[in-house]
């Protein structure tokens, strides 16, 4: 199984082991490098060494997302300079979202550019933050606030390494595929809603990546249509931030911070770009079953709300979101009232 764009292709099941070492032997690398974190490094390095048939160097970062900011891509530009790598080497990033995204951009800007390969181990980075070309890292704890888009030359999904995920990474990873179905497929959608096991997924994850492929293919820079990948990320993204810096608060995932994004722009949708109330109902339901609720104080949501100001989508200052007319129909570029937002937290605790 694989999907072909432009630029590189993402390849499923054994197959992608057969891909990785024969891109390999038909390329001159001078060197090849093996990017993985504390994580990956005890549960998926074995693998991939049993898999390989290739020599390389191993290059380490600390997991978590608190450490995907410029310390640690400063650390592995040092590590390929002393190790000798130079503009012919390969990097090859196994992990998560935070491996991809930052060992991405580490290899986009090493010598003004070096190939890399994403080996994705979560779910997360299996439908999302491996595929699409997007790099970067943090600032402060502002997410993705620097970086670059370039694909990949290939993007390898070993279902097999979801074995060792915990649940919560799991589930994490399972909004954007939920995402994914309403911004494009409410039939998607609706197969979602279940809640579907690991042991079921990879016919799901196939077809998450081939909606992002589409729209990513037909905008590959965001001027446009793949803003539509934003939407519950305007205010997920703002909540992810204020919970990650917070000294009182347990830091949330990624996709639990977006699935709290995605209902609140649900009811946005409601107040402003038509989406029936009671599609809005649905899709908090749906995603009560899946997230254990998030408590929101007055001064959470006027700090999330202060935070929307250094949101990367921004344009001309004016905080711009992604709603749905209807599930399966977004519209982007719409600008919400602090007071609609406030309601929207007010609608997610009812």
């Amino acid at each position: 199984m694989k999907i072909q764009t432009k630029h590189s292709e993402v390849i499923f099941g054994a197959d992608s082991w057969n891909a990785l070492n024969a891109w390999v032997t038909t390329h001159d690398y001078s060197t090849i490098f093996v990017l993985a974190d504390t994580n990956t490094q005890t549960h998926c390095l074995p693998v991939f060494k049993q898999h390989v048939t290739f020599k390389f160097a191993e290059l380490h970062m600390p997991a978590g997302e608190e450490y995907k900011h410029i310390t640690t891509c400063v650390s592995l530009w040092e590590n390929l300079s002393e190790l000798g790598a130079d503009r012919k080497s390969l990097l090859i990033n196994l992990g998560g979202g935070v491996v991809t995204d930052l060992g991405g951009f580490v290899a986009c800007t090493f010598k003004r550019g070096i190939d890399f390969i994403n080996i994705p181990t979560s779910l997360l980075a299996m439908v999302d933050a491996s595929v699409g070309g997007k790099t970067g890292i943090d600032l402060g704890p502002l997410k993705n606030q620097v970086g670059v888009i370039e694909k990949p030359k290939m993007v390898l999904v070993d279902t097999n390494f979801l074995a060792t995920l915990p649940e919560n990474e799991y589930r994490s990873g399972y909004a954007e595929m939920l995402k994914h179905g309403l911004i494009q497929e409410p039939a998607y959608f609706d197969t979602l809603s279940s809640f579907l096991g690991k042991e079921d997924i990879l016919p799901h994850i196939y077809h998450s990546v081939g909606v992002k492929a589409k729209v990513v293919s037909e905008d590959p820079y965001e001027h446009g249509l793949r803003k539509i990948l934003n939407f519950g990320h305007t205010l997920g993204h703002a909540i992810e931030s204020h919970f990650l810096v917070s000294p009182t608060k347990n830091r949330l995932l990624h996709g639990e911070a977006i699935a709290i994004g995605m209902v609140l722009e649900g009811f946005l949708s409601a107040e402003l770009t038509g989406l029936p109330l009671d599609d809005a109902h649905r899709i908090k339901a749906v995603f009560g079953k899946i997230y254990p609720p998030v408590s929101f104080d007055d001064n959470t949501i006027t700090e999330v709300i202060s935070m929307l100001t250094h949101d990367k989508k921004n344009e001309h200052g004016n905080v711009l979101f992604v709603l749905l007319e209807k599930i399966g129909k977004p519209v982007w570029n719409q600008s919400v009232s602090n007071e609609l937002i406030r309601k929207s937290f007010e609608f997610y605790a009812a």
